[in-house]
């Protein structure tokens, strides 16, 4: 090695042996391409094309609503997750359950949706005995279809019951009815039901503990939050879901935590070894009433989470449901 170098950081000589191979050595530093390119015309598609077959190929997070401002002091939104259940095509149809009780989950507004269920009861030939579009009931002889939004923005909850219990047969044809539909319109009365002012995850801090408040009956959130753990926990020796337990409203997850990756991060660049341990944490739901539910992060071992760590995990989990 070069006399020059003896004695240097590992980090520093990294730093100073790349800084020689950008643009015209072996790697090429795309930040001068940035920097550098020009803004083009958009590109414009024929009038006549057809709306129904174009999507977003790289959809982008989006930003939900602004939290008020707190001692003067405004906290940044968080942005919407790009987890697996989230990248699909809206008007998907996933179903979602807790103990007896099941419902679909539509990738579509409430608005949408609505229209599309009182097209379902006239096809089927089913007497309505009352209608409210603004509260998403449809009352027939046979059972009691309802609409609303769902936990996460954009999407809503179908159920069919009658006597408070599911349908069975109702649901599976609701769930092939909505399955054969490309949902895209976006006018009805229903859009009132659209919680956009509401602010869907309220950080608490109490001594050196974060928790979430979120403004859902705490069945409704256990039944969404396992279905996107089972998709966003499944990342080996990063994070992974390992039980679920519905009597207690609680997970049990593997979680490499920020504190953690920040030391491997640095550990990595002095001896080009990651020494990364993931910890067990249990998330708990618990019902502070009717319409709110309060997320805990608790360690499932003796090893503590420091609040840092806490706060990251639980941002994370409450982003799975924006």
């Amino acid at each position: 090695m070069n006399s020059a170098l003896k004695g240097m950081p590992l980090a520093a000589v990294i730093v100073l042996v790349m800084s020689g191979c950008a643009r015209d050595g072996f790697y090429h530093d795309r930040n001068l391409d940035y920097d550098e390119a020009e803004e083009s015309a958009p590109l414009e598609l024929p009038d006549g094309r057809n709306t129904q077959r174009y999507r977003d190929a790289m959809p982008v997070p989006e930003v939900g609503d602004a939290r008020p401002a707190e001692n003067g002091v405004v906290e940044a939104p968080l942005p919407q997750a790009l987890s697996p259940g989230r990248s699909r095509e809206r008007g998907y149809v996933e179903r979602r359950a807790i103990g007896d009780e099941r419902w679909l989950v539509v990738g579509a507004e409430p608005a949408t949706v609505w229209p599309e269920l009182e097209r379902f009861v006239r096809s089927r030939g089913l007497t309505v005995t009352a209608s409210d579009s603004r509260r998403g009931i449809l009352e027939t002889e046979q059972a009691r279809l309802s609409v609303r939004p769902a936990l996460r923005s954009g999407d809503s909850e179908i159920r069919c019951e009658q006597g408070g219990t599911t349908q069975a047969a109702c649901l599976t044809a609701l769930e092939r009815h909505f399955e054969a539909l490309s949902l895209s319109s976006s006018a009805s009365s229903l859009a009132v039901q659209r919680p956009d002012a509401q602010d869907r995850a309220r950080f608490e801090q109490r001594g050196d503990n974060w928790q979430v408040v979120l403004p859902f009956e705490a069945d409704r959130v256990w039944a969404e939050l396992s279905h996107q753990l089972e998709l966003a926990f499944a990342v080996e020796d990063r994070r992974e879901l390992l039980e679920r337990d519905p009597a207690s409203r609680s997970f049990l997850v593997r979680y490499l935590t920020l504190s953690e990756r920040q030391r491997g991060l640095l550990q990595s660049l002095a001896t080009l070894n990651l020494g990364e341990s993931t910890q067990q944490v249990r998330l708990v739901l618990e019902a502070r009433g009717p319409e709110q539910t309060v997320l805990k992060a608790e360690p499932a071992g003796e090893e503590a989470l420091s609040a840092d760590d806490e706060r990251e995990l639980l941002e994370r989990v409450a982003g799975l449901l924006r």
